[in-house]
């Protein structure tokens, strides 16, 4: 193994051009970190952020966008491994807090699991951040139950065909909402109960028609912004708005009244600055529930595209356009 890897680091923060590949030191793993030789790296919105400025990585964290990536373990802490019963020559996937736009990443053992049986690196490297985070928030921390009903805010993101598929999975109804016909379209391929044309239906007044006037009772939001409100409107008794994103703003202005009379819940939360063992426990019950149904076929990796790693801007800029269905993954050769 070389000394020296290839990555793509942020030379200058703005659009897409200012990523570019560059030589680094390959990273070395700590007490309780595992070496990924990295064959596959995810895209996420939060890699735009950062790109752009908006999103510094937390204290201690490399300074290299990316958040998740599949491949083989090379080395690491021997306890910790054989604690999680992972082993060298392993294809695992691993969520992470930065540095994944490389050929060798370092993660910690608890944020890593095995490689779905059947999945290839791609598709592996598009699971972590969507499957961690989706977990976390609409069922641990949102609580969506079987027969309760989810509406996701953009179900043709990453994010939105991995929650469509585990909500059904799971036995909730779901109903999306995206920016074209052709989106909905996608998302009811994957599984939604009901697409809703944002640009061309009031979600508001859709959701409640759907539901007989009875309301939601779980939505996954990634706008905020002027979406609380109307959201707010569209939950029904003891419904839930769970936010993960601000792409629609910061500032929001909500009924309080509504809030207090059906006993609603707004809460939001962001995975990246969590503790290890945080996502620790969300991995293993990813691990328990979820891996079999990957497994199985029953839930899949939805993939849009794929770009060798030293077209990172292109990839960057695809996911801006906001024209794919799913994820957007970086290849890599070591």
């Amino acid at each position: 193994m070389n000394d020296v890897m290839q990555a793509v680091e942020i030379a200058a923060f703005g659009p897409p051009e200012g990523l570019r590949l560059a030589e680094r030191p390959v990273p070395q793993p700590g007490d309780g970190e595992l070496l990924i030789r990295v064959a596959a790296s995810g895209v996420n919105r939060p890699d735009v952020l950062q790109r752009k400025g908006n999103y510094a990585p937390p204290a201690g964290v490399s300074d290299l966008p990316g958040l998740e990536v599949a491949g083989v373990v090379e080395s690491g802490d021997a306890a910790a491994m054989a604690q999680a019963g992972l082993r060298v020559g392993d294809r695992v996937c691993a969520l992470v807090a930065g540095g994944g736009y490389a050929q060798w990443c370092v993660a910690p053992v608890a944020q890593c699991l095995p490689v779905p049986q059947g999945l290839s690196d791609v598709e592996a490297a598009s699971l972590p951040e969507t499957f961690f985070t989706v977990w976390s928030n609409v069922f641990d921390r949102a609580r969506l139950q079987a027969g309760e009903v989810l509406l996701v805010q953009g179900g043709s993101s990453g994010i939105g065909a991995t929650a469509i598929q585990l909500a059904r999975a799971r036995g909730a109804t779901v109903i999306v909402t995206a920016g074209s016909d052709e989106k909905c379209a996608a998302c009811l391929a994957l599984g939604a109960h009901h697409a809703i044309n944002y640009k061309t239906q009031d979600f508001v007044a859709e959701a409640r028609r759907l539901t007989d006037g009875r309301g939601v009772d779980v939505v996954l939001d990634m706008v905020a912004g002027s979406y609380v409100a109307r959201e707010v409107e569209c939950l029904a008794e003891d419904g839930r708005v769970v936010i993960i994103a601000v792409q629609g703003g910061l500032d929001a202005q909500f009924n309080a009244g509504l809030v207090l009379r059906r006993r609603l819940t707004i809460t939001g939360s962001t995975l990246r600055p969590r503790p290890v063992a945080f996502k620790g426990a969300i991995a293993q019950a990813l691990r328990e529930h979820v891996w079999p149904l990957l497994a199985s076929g029953a839930v899949k990796p939805v993939i849009h595209s794929t770009f060798p790693a030293a077209q990172a801007a292109q990839a960057h800029a695809l996911m801006e356009s906001n024209q794919h269905v799913g994820k957007i993954v970086l290849t890599w050769t070591t």
